[in-house]
């Protein structure tokens, strides 16, 4: 048993996460701001394609969110690991809010040009890095190890619940406020969590601890690191399975979900279109509520490859699929088995990284587990192209299958 799974364990209290005020704070104050992004992604979005109608504009939207992943985690992990990630988060936040204020500027004047559009979404895509690794290394003064596991799985859900409460919430203030003034509303709610960061008494120097002695990476602070991963078969494993997953999968198949509407009779933006689209996230919110209040699952390197497969297999069938009852319930299954083993590695991670690199190893997955999204347009976007997007998704999810059992079979010779 991994120390992971014994320290959770000794304590299968349901929500034990937010047992600690710490945490709940911590919890609704991140939840609200991934609404806000996520709200931001509705009103930009419609307001890019009714200027520009540009598909390629939608494509580098994907990748300037991803690319910054790819490119800043590890460097954003190891300042992390120096600074106080409570201020690299209200940075990261601040510049949200900036973006958010540009876009309803640009709205109301009417002066949204191309490059203003790109020069945002790739603000927003910073401003995204620079909030990911350091609130995972905040994690671990807001809960102890032993909730560790609870905390990650409840901000897993809180994410989903931003997912399925952006859109509505969105779509309510552009039509009641417009895009400009509904734009300009959404950037109030990341407020609360820049407050809740200025008093939140939880650092490396409030738990007794000194920053490492390095900031800025070198070339060798890389390569130790990295080092330090392989040789580490836990860290290596999850790392491996979340890169894997990203890079094969990601959450390419969500934009191309119209397509697989249309070959299931709802092409329509009707009640069941919504159902089809919102099955996914549906399937993530039932795993974190369902596993919290039972203490199931606890983390396991070989339950998460395990779990990874179901996912592969839940959206092979989706992508195979020709009746839409049956389609909806494979999606809900493959949002059940993401958030399960998604969580679970990124718990494995947490709490195998060596505590003076922590925030480089949590660089290193945030790098393989988003930044690889980058390219899973490529493996099944740009691919369904030439092959058609049933086939690209069914492959795709072959592929990851096959590498979560090479890795299971590599686990179990340990």
């Amino acid at each position: 048993m991994t120390e992971a799974a014994r320290t959770t364990a000794s304590s299968h209290r349901s929500f034990a996460a937010l047992r600690h005020p710490g945490y709940r704070g911590f919890f609704f104050s991140f939840a609200g701001a991934m609404m806000a992004d996520s709200v931001e992604h509705v009103i930009s979005y419609w307001m890019m394609f009714q200027k520009f109608e540009s598909n390629a504009l939608g494509a580098f939207a994907v990748v300037s969110h991803w690319l910054p992943f790819l490119l800043f985690s590890l460097p954003v992990g190891a300042l992390a690991d120096h600074f106080d990630p409570r201020r690299l988060i209200q940075i990261g936040m601040a510049i949200f809010m900036g973006v958010s204020i540009a876009w309803g500027v640009l709205f109301m004047t009417d002066t949204l040009e191309m490059w203003h559009a790109m020069l945002l979404l790739t603000l927003h895509g910073i401003a995204g890095v620079l909030w990911t690794p350091s609130s995972q290394v905040l994690l671990h003064h807001v809960v102890p190890v032993e909730h560790l596991q609870s905390a990650v799985r409840l901000n897993a859900t809180s994410r989903h619940i931003g997912l399925l409460g952006g859109p509505a919430v969105g779509g309510l203030l552009l039509m009641v406020f417009g895009p400009s003034l509904g734009i300009l509303l959404n950037a109030l709610i990341y407020i609360p969590t820049i407050l809740w960061l200025l008093n939140a008494p939880y650092s490396r120097a409030a738990a007794g601890q000194g920053p490492p002695p390095r900031a800025l990476l070198s070339y060798g602070d890389v390569v130790l690191t990295l080092r330090r991963v392989a040789s580490h078969r836990v860290l290596l494993s999850m790392i491996l399975l979340a890169g894997g997953a990203s890079f094969f999968i990601g959450n390419a198949y969500l934009p191309q979900m119209p397509d697989f509407a249309r070959s299931l009779g709802h092409g329509d933006a009707d009640l069941s279109y919504s159902v089809l689209l919102g099955a996914d996230a549906f399937g993530a919110l039932t795993a974190g509520f369902l596993l919290e209040s039972r203490g199931w699952l606890l983390p396991n390197p070989r339950t998460a490859m395990i779990l990874a497969m179901g996912w592969c297999i839940a959206l092979a069938g989706f992508a195979m699929s020709s009746i839409y009852s049956l389609a909806v319930l494979l999606l809900f299954v493959a949002g059940f088995m993401d958030l399960s083993f998604n969580s679970m590695a990124q718990t494995l991670v947490q709490v195998n990284a060596p505590a003076d690199i922590r925030g480089r190893v949590l660089g290193v997955f945030s790098m393989m587990a988003l930044g690889l999204r980058t390219f899973s347009g490529v493996t099944v976007g740009l691919m369904g192209a030439v092959i058609g997007i049933h086939s690209s998704l069914a492959l795709s999810a072959l592929v990851l299958t096959a590498l979560s059992a090479l890795l299971l079979v590599r686990s179990s010779r340990v």
